[in-house]
């Protein structure tokens, strides 16, 4: 089970293309699109989950919108033609971008904005409501997901300091503060009492999950429930009780906490009166704007960074939303430093956040008995949809396949494997997942999946960069790597396949198998020599393995005789624990792997000892702690390749490692300086070469195993849906309302 049940999300670039002018909006039945469950967060500052986003997506425009191969568009407002397998498509959006580096290292980010673009009241859209927008993102309070404030824009340090908000504040100056400088001792009071209370409710709704999903029987206690979740507390244990031993074990890093403990509900769904403590407190001196974000004409903008960062382009699609709705218009007034908000207060904001509204396809009209309702926006700039009417309708994931089939709903997203290419096949009668019933179209998922091996815990004589070190982890990647197609076959079938570099298939970056030196991850033996040969088969394949591995056991220090490994060096072990997050019942599609491995390396003198989690989030909290050896995962992936959050160690510069740099514990100079100096440049050739030489050195360290690559799949009604109007080529980047203002039903 999954303790952080939302997937936060950077904002999403919304695609925009020009592919014939949508006619008329003219057919009031509505197409019906199964979703997974909504939280009600609809803002396009603050949805938290995917499917949240997707609604905030269909009422709004972004600044900038990316191609079918995941490429931002620079010439929205003109227009760009760009090739797509053997087609030309042209793509529109609501502005132009022209990117200058100058000596001084600084870079000019400039934009040219459509004057015909309406929000959906019939409001113009202006450079203003940009602005807006990138000040709201910007603001010392904003707690979204998105990250455009981590850019280095001119002024952007300067505007956020001196400020931080009263929840961090009161939380930081602890329960015994008598210094009411900033705050009174009624609020300090209400604050505690309102966090008890919410923790109270994150206990509560924690158990609540894991009955309602199985993990813990009807009448099981607080305490056995908190069992399953990760936390050991007294047989008797009140919920506050459990809450109390949260906080200590989080240091009272309460955000945090809510965060990551969560099981369904956000901080600001369980605290009452939480967005009065959102409000920011002047702590210090602070700049008045931001002064690389510079209105340069009545439709013109620019943002100056003080240094060329190769993934900013990227943050740039940020949603334009209207300033007279998100905002006050009475409070906006760029030459006297007003954005639209007083500066440390975004409750205008907060306060739509179940009822967006923009200037994208549609509009929204109500979210009601699970289902969200939109009608179309007749001032659409790529002209008004052609569907009146749409509705997103909450499912279970088990019923999605099936609400297309009995024809309860027209579009939908079910989990892809081989049983439900299965039952594809079946109501289409043909064999085959496209026909008269319906219509799949299957892209690579943005991200993959892998086995971690920590250098922390899987080394020789502590010494994580070794060669001997390198060669043990070695010795079990090749091992691995031996089961990884019969064990995603399996799995899968057609909707997945191995991979050998860990970076997403999705990505530009990627290894292709025609380039000259790509290579089969973990085929070659100490010396360099291929492991396999064409002729072998699957047990001649394993015994190759074997052989190989042994070679590795022994350059790492082992004892090897008689084809067996007899004793370790010091710092290694005989015996290691691999954990995946396999529900306690080997449902995981790597499980088969480590058990065949496990099987195999027994029979070398190896004890690998497989740990199938009930728990998921054991495996996080396990890793954190640097007590998981191995481990099976997924990455996700973006548009960009950029490798500083998982590789980055700043081993030298002394720079802070990257966020995720704690799980496999790699520390590497030359890797450290190949990941900064593609950041550094903008030419995606360069780029690439210098990720290929990343990929090459995080295989050597054989941190990590990559795995397999799964689809993803979008269903259709070939009965209720006309098939020539949905989005031709839909891609990983560009999904299938990427033109659902052309989208017709039968």
């Amino acid at each position: 089970m999954k303790k952080i049940l939302a997937v936060v999300l950077a904002l999403a670039l919304f695609v925009t293309v020009f592919a014939g002018c949508a006619g008329k909006a003219n057919n009031s039945k509505p197409l019906v699109v199964g979703y997974s469950n909504f939280s009600s967060k609809f803002s396009p500052f603050f949805a938290e989950t995917a499917y949240d986003q997707d609604v905030a997506t269909m009422t709004t425009v972004s600044l900038l919108t990316i191609d079918r191969q995941g490429a931002v568009v620079e010439l929205g407002k003109t227009g760009e033609t760009r090739a797509y397998n053997g087609t030309d498509y042209k793509y529109y959006g609501p502005a132009d971008l022209k990117i200058t580096t100058n000596d001084d290292g600084t870079v000019y980010y400039d934009f040219e904005l459509r004057d015909d673009i309406k929000f959906s009241d019939g409001e113009k859209l202006t450079v203003d409501d940009v602005i807006f927008s990138m000040y709201v993102l910007s603001d010392p309070t904003y707690d979204g997901s998105a990250t455009f404030f981590a850019l280095p824009i001119k002024g952007m340090e300067e505007y956020r300091a001196g400020m931080d908000t009263m929840f961090n504040l009161i939380a930081a100056a602890g329960r015994d503060n008598t210094d009411f400088t900033n705050w009174t001792q009624e609020d300090q009071t209400a604050f505690w009492t309102a966090i008890d209370a919410a923790g109270v409710k994150l206990v509560d709704e924690i158990v609540a999950y894991c009955k309602d999903n199985g993990y813990n029987a009807a009448e099981d206690s607080i305490s056995a429930c908190m069992a399953n979740w990760g936390f050991e507390v007294p047989a008797d244990a009140t919920a506050a009780d459990v809450f109390k031993v949260m906080v200590e074990q989080y240091e009272g890093d309460y955000a945090t906490l809510f965060s990551k403990e969560s099981a369904g509900s956000a901080l600001s769904d369980l605290m009452d009166g939480y967005d009065k403590y959102t409000k920011g407190i002047k702590t210090g001196d602070s700049a008045a704007n931001i002064a690389g974000i510079e209105k340069t004409g009545e439709n013109t903008l620019r943002v100056t960074l003080t240094e060329v960062d190769a993934t900013a382009i990227y943050q740039f699609g940020i949603p334009i939303a209207p300033l007279h709705y998100y905002g006050d218009k009475a409070k906006f007034d760029y030459n006297n430093n007003s954005f639209g908000f007083d500066k440390g207060d975004l409750s205008t904001v907060r306060a739509k956040t179940t009822q967006p509204m923009g200037a994208g396809p549609y509009k929204f009209v109500k979210f009601e008995n699970g289902v969200v309702s939109f009608e179309a926006n007749k001032d659409y700039f790529l002209g008004a949809p052609k569907t009146t009417n749409v509705q997103f309708k909450e499912m279970n994931d088990q019923d999605k396949l099936n609400g297309v089939i009995t024809g309860s709903v027209d579009i939908t997203d079910p989990s892809y494997s081989q049983d439900t290419a299965k039952a594809i096949k079946e109501a289409n009668g043909n064999d085959n997942v496209v026909g008269d019933k319906i219509t799949t179209n299957t892209v690579d998922n943005l991200g993959y999946g892998y086995l971690g091996i920590s250098a922390k815990a899987v080394n020789v004589n502590g010494e994580i960069g070794s060669e001997a070190s390198k060669n043990l982890r070695k010795a079990f990647a090749t091992v691995f790597a031996n089961f990884r197609d019969v064990t995603v076959d399996s799995y899968y079938g057609d909707a997945a396949e191995v991979i050998n570099y860990p970076i997403s298939n999705t990505s530009w970056a990627a290894p292709q198998k025609t380039d000259a030196d790509y290579a089969i991850a973990f085929s070659k033996d100490v010396d360099g020599k291929d492991i396999y040969t064409s002729d072998m088969d699957a047990d001649a394949r394993t015994a190759a393995a074997l052989k190989a591995a042994l070679g590795f056991f022994q350059a790492a220090g082992y004892t090897v005789a008689d084809g067996k490994v007899t004793a370790a060096p010091k710092g290694a072990k005989m015996e290691y624990e691999v954990w995946i997050p396999a529900d306690g019942s080997g449902d995981h599609p790597s499980f088969m792997m480590l058990s065949d491995a496990s099987d195999a390396l027994k029979t070398i003198g190896i004890n690998l000892i497989v740990k199938d989690l009930a728990n998921s989030a054991d495996l996080w909290t396990g890793i954190e702690a640097d007590q998981v050896p191995m481990w099976c995962a997924a990455w996700g992936a973006t548009p960009d390749p950029d490798m500083y959050q998982i590789y980055y160690s700043g081993v030298e510069s002394g720079k802070d490692a990257g966020g995720s740099n704690y799980m496999y514990d790699i520390a590497d100079a030359k890797l450290d300086k190949l990941i900064m100096d593609a950041r550094a440049n903008m030419d995606q050739s360069y780029r690439k070469t210098m990720y290929k030489e990343c990929l090459d050195i995080i295989v050597d360290w054989a941190v990590e195993v990559p795995v397999y690559q799964r689809q993803n799949a979008i269903v259709f009604s070939t009965e209720r849906v006309n098939i020539d109007t949905v989005t031709p080529d839909i891609t990983t980047y560009y999904n299938w309302y990427a033109e659902i203002q052309n989208i017709e039903l039968k």
